[in-house]
């Protein structure tokens, strides 16, 4: 009897320590929400610091203004106003000359369907800062291809910079065939009012919808395109973007991004929804991105994806984001944890259910507490919303 309790304390005590680091591998998520704005559509969001203070801020680019939130009060700035004819569609704000302030660039006059009128259709411009961000931005118009649809800054070597543009169409496509879409790389002069530097740095993909950048050191930046032909990488070396289809992911897709299992390896994945405007979230792990797996299939027109470690388990998570109701009548964004670095199990949880029509979403620590958040903006509930990591006050309650 004696033995029998004293074999029971002990296989507790054994069970509380064997459980105790699996529960910390496999926390659930908890974030609160808060809403910060209400808009239109919100076409695009990008991240960072607008007004130097050395927080980072939100811009949005949404149907006919370009705007950004000041953290932490919140208050929106407008920086352009009806730009264009048509709806704006994106925007890249980075800070590349180093002064702590993003420089911007947006494209819009968003008209899918006309892919040769360059008049009709896709616009570039750099956004002049004024003395006070908080003040209208001057517009640079420059050279752009019909059904501009994406932009970032990319970092090509240290202190250097290239704004990267993607349309969704080649010139004159119809039905995704016909000419390729012409990647396009811009380098910014001393004088941003003086013509830019432009260069076709691929045109082997016909649609493509978003991209991924991969620069956080000085060598070998690289990209990941999603279009119609699966995802193409391209990797910049001896001063030129030279492209490496990954054969293995051929698929039709529309979001792609970068995920790590283990930040001691190149242990990476690729996800990715598919097709374009899809149902379906997909891993791509293993030798090659060869092993292909479908996390979920129940997305509609699934539009925004992000890869990052928001829950401090040591491997990323998958946070994505749908703008249509799907079989259960829902909208929302969910996000997908690795059980383990083999990236062989994954559970689910929501983030927002049924509270936002995700059009796009960034991942970002807003308040500097250690721990990383999430920006959204939904389309049809015409929403701007934070979610609020509390990983930090779990810690700190759990200590």
């Amino acid at each position: 009897m004696k033995k029998s309790i004293i074999f029971s304390i002990l296989f507790g005590l054994a069970w509380g320590i064997v459980q105790q680091p699996l529960y910390a591998q496999n926390r659930k998520p908890d974030f609160i929400s808060e809403t910060i704005g209400s808009i239109d559509i919100g076409y695009g969001l990008a991240i960072g610091d607008v007004d130097g203070d050395g927080s980072a801020d939100i811009l949005l680019a949404d149907q006919k203004q370009f705007v950004w939130y000041r953290n932490a009060d919140w208050q929106r700035f407008v920086m352009v106003d009806q730009l264009t004819e048509r709806d704006n569609v994106s925007l890249a704000a980075r800070d590349i000359n180093g002064d702590g302030k993003v420089e911007v660039a947006v494209g819009a006059q968003w008209n899918p369907g006309e892919t040769s009128d360059t008049a009709a259709s896709g616009s570039v411009h750099y956004l002049i800062r004024p003395e006070n961000p908080t003040q209208p931005w001057q517009p640079v118009a420059l050279h752009h291809e019909p059904t501009v649809h994406r932009m970032q800054w990319v970092k090509t070597g240290p202190d250097q910079y290239q704004l990267v543009v993607v349309p969704l169409h080649g010139r004159g496509n119809q039905n995704g065939e016909g000419e390729g879409v012409k990647v396009m790389a811009y380098q910014q002069p001393e004088n941003p009012q003086a013509p830019w530097d432009t260069t076709t740095l691929a045109q082997s993909m016909h649609m493509t919808h978003n991209f991924e950048v991969k620069d956080d050191t000085d060598t070998d930046p690289s990209m990941l395109v999603a279009g119609k032909e699966g995802v193409t990488q391209y990797v910049f070396a001896q001063d030129a973007w030279q492209p490496k289809p990954l054969s293995n992911i051929n698929q039709p897709a529309g979001e792609v991004r970068l995920g790590k299992l283990n930040p001691d390896s190149e242990n990476y994945f690729i996800t990715t929804i598919e097709p374009m405007h899809g149902n379906r979230l997909m891993v791509y792990q293993g030798e090659d991105f060869s092993n292909r797996s479908v996390l979920f299939d129940d997305l509609a027109e699934g539009h925004a994806l992000a890869c990052a470690d928001l829950l401090g388990l040591g491997r990323d998570q998958i946070v994505v984001g749908w703008r249509n109701p799907n079989s259960q009548g829902k909208v929302g964004i969910k996000i997908f944890v690795p059980v383990d670095d083999s990236g062989e199990g994954w559970m689910h949880y929501w983030i927002d259910d049924n509270d936002m029509a995700c059009e796009d979403l960034k991942i970002v620590d807003l308040d500097a507490d250690g721990d990383l958040d999430i920006v959204a903006a939904g389309r049809a509930t015409r929403n701007l919303k934070i979610y609020w990591n509390q990983l930090q006050v779990s810690n700190a309650k759990a200590n």
